[in-house]
């Protein structure tokens, strides 16, 4: 199911952080299928982010896919740094998740590490808020039946990783690890939702 959408034409997938967080990762912390389930699930560190064509859902110039919390941000090639304040998540006026940002460094680290344009927006739920609260408890007697634990189960992140437009690799100020570059993508990835159409 990598890099395959399954939309019709004409479509394209380009959430907001409020609905990967409410329609995909909420659901599938839930143990509910997504619809449209076009996202896949991947073991991080198993993938340096150039080698997520083919693997990821490829949307645009950017890739989602599932993995867990837990797992390791090294690859075969390098890791990924976290940079920034993390932000929250809102939905109706409530906090519903939260967003993390890393930027991809390439060779050991901590000193021989060189930092590329890659970046992962990496998605988280708050605690409550992976189950509804009108189902709560019927779905955890299911985890229980199936194995499946709370803690497993909230473990979930949904991430999306791209590469920067800018020219040259993201400079970073050493003391506070704030990007420079990069500071103009990061917002306009808030404005997926707000969409204007030409006048006739």
């Amino acid at each position: 199911m990598g890099g395959s959408t399954n939309l019709p034409p004409g479509f394209h997938f380009f959430p907001s952080d409020e609905e990967l967080v409410i329609h995909f990762l909420r659901r599938k912390a839930s143990l509910l299928p997504c619809r449209p389930d076009i996202v896949p699930t991947l073991p991080l560190n198993r993938y340096d982010p150039w080698e997520l064509n083919g693997k990821a859902l490829k949307a645009g110039n950017q890739w989602y896919f599932f993995s867990h919390a837990t797992q390791s941000r090294t690859s075969r090639n390098g890791h990924w740094n976290p940079i920034g304040a993390d932000e929250l998540v809102s939905s109706g006026g409530s906090n519903v998740g939260l967003k993390k940002t890393f930027i991809f460094s390439i060779g050991e680290e901590p000193f021989q590490a060189t930092k590329t344009n890659w970046v992962m927006n990496e998605y988280h739920l708050l605690d409550g808020n992976w189950s509804s609260s009108s189902s709560g408890s019927s779905r955890k007697r299911s985890h229980k039946k199936k194995g499946h634990s709370d803690k497993e189960s909230s473990n979930w992140v949904i991430s999306r990783v791209f590469e920067s437009s800018c020219n040259s690799h993201v400079s970073f100020q050493e003391e506070d690890m704030e990007l420079s570059c990069l500071d103009e993508v990061f917002l306009s990835l808030d404005d997926y939702d707000e969409v204007s159409l030409p006048k006739n």
